[in-house]
C-alpha cells in the first residue's frame, strides 16, 4: 500500500498474536516497525524474522505501565528513523472473571495496562506528532468496547474507556492528526491465558479454538486505515468471524 511504505510505526505488545500479526503485515508493504514489549526474546525472533524477508524492524523492552518507558520507547523510535508517523496501542490484558470473584488485583492490571498504557501511549507519541503536525495514533481495543456480559465487566470497562479516549482524542487534537480504533471480534491470540479462573479459562480456550479470525485479519484492518490519504481519518473499524454474531 503506497501511504504504508516508509512509515515509521511503533507496535505495543508485539511480542505475539495481534501486534505481532500487525507488525509483520505492515513490514511487508515496507513501513518501518518499531516493537516493543515485555517479552525480549519473542521481539528479537520477530525482527530476524521481518528482516530475513527484506522488511525493516527494531524492537525494544517495553512496559506499557510505565510512563517514563513509553516516553522513551517513542522518542528511541524516533531517534533511529528520524521520525514518527504512527504509534499503535494494542497491549492489552483480558483477565476475565465475575465480579463476586473479587479479584481486585486482576482489575488493577487491566486498568494500568488497558487504560492509562494507552494514555502513557498518547503522552508519549503526541508531543512528536504535534511538532510536526501530523501523525496518527491507532488504538487496538475489543468488541467488548460496545458490549458487556457476564465475567467481562471489568475487561469491556476498560474498553469502553479507550473507545472514549478516541473519540475525544480526535476531537482535541489537530485536523492533522489521525485517531482511529479498531476493534476485534474473536482473535487468535493468547488473552485468555491471562485468566486465573479454571472454569472461564478452559471455556474462554475453548471459544478461541473455533470461530476465530487469524491476527493478520485485524492487521489488515490497521494496514487500510494507515493507507487511507492524509485528509482520510477512518474513525473506527470493527472486525469479527462472520459466525461471532452475539458480541
Amino acid at each position: 500500500m503506497e501511504n504504508v511504505q516508509g512509515k515509521v510505526i511503533a507496535i505495543t505488545g508485539a511480542s505475539s498474536g495481534i501486534g505481532e500479526a500487525i507488525a509483520r503485515h505492515l513490514a511487508s508493504l515496507g513501513a518501518k516497525v518499531v516493537l516493543g514489549a515485555r517479552r525480549v526474546d519473542n521481539l528479537a525472533t520477530i525482527s530476524a524474522a521481518i528482516q530475513a524477508n527484506g522488511g525493516e524492524a527494531i524492537y525494544r523492552s517495553l512496559d506499557v505501565t510505565q510512563p517514563s518507558d513509553v516516553a522513551s520507547f517513542a522518542a528511541w523510535a524516533k531517534s533511529q528513523f528520524g521520525t514518527l508517523d504512527v504509534f499503535i496501542n494494542n497491549a492489552g490484558l483480558m483477565p476475565l472473571s465475575m465480579i463476586n470473584s473479587y479479584k481486585v488485583e486482576e482489575w488493577h492490571r487491566m486498568i494500568d495496562v488497558n487504560i492509562k498504557g494507552v494514555l502513557h501511549g498518547i503522552a508519549a507519541a503526541l508531543p512528536l506528532f504535534e511538532a510536526k503536525d501530523s501523525g496518527q495514533f491507532v488504538n487496538i481495543t475489543s468488541v467488548g468496547d460496545r458490549w458487556v456480559g457476564p465475567s467481562s465487566t471489568v475487561y469491556s470497562a476498560t474498553k469502553f474507556a479507550v473507545r472514549a479516549i478516541s473519540d475525544g482524542l480526535r476531537q482535541e487534537v489537530s485536523s492533522n492528526i489521525r485517531v482511529t480504533l479498531v476493534a476485534p471480534g474473536a482473535t487468535e491470540s493468547e488473552l485468555a491465558e491471562s485468566i486465573s479462573d479454571p472454569d472461564l479459562k478452559k471455556m474462554a480456550i475453548n471459544m478461541f479454538r473455533k470461530d476465530v479470525i487469524p491476527g493478520l485479519a485485524i492487521a489488515k484492518a490497521v494496514a487500510f486505515a494507515i493507507a487511507q490519504p492524509a485528509d482520510v481519518d477512518v474513525n473506527e473499524i470493527v472486525v469479527r468471524p462472520t459466525a461471532q454474531k452475539s458480541f
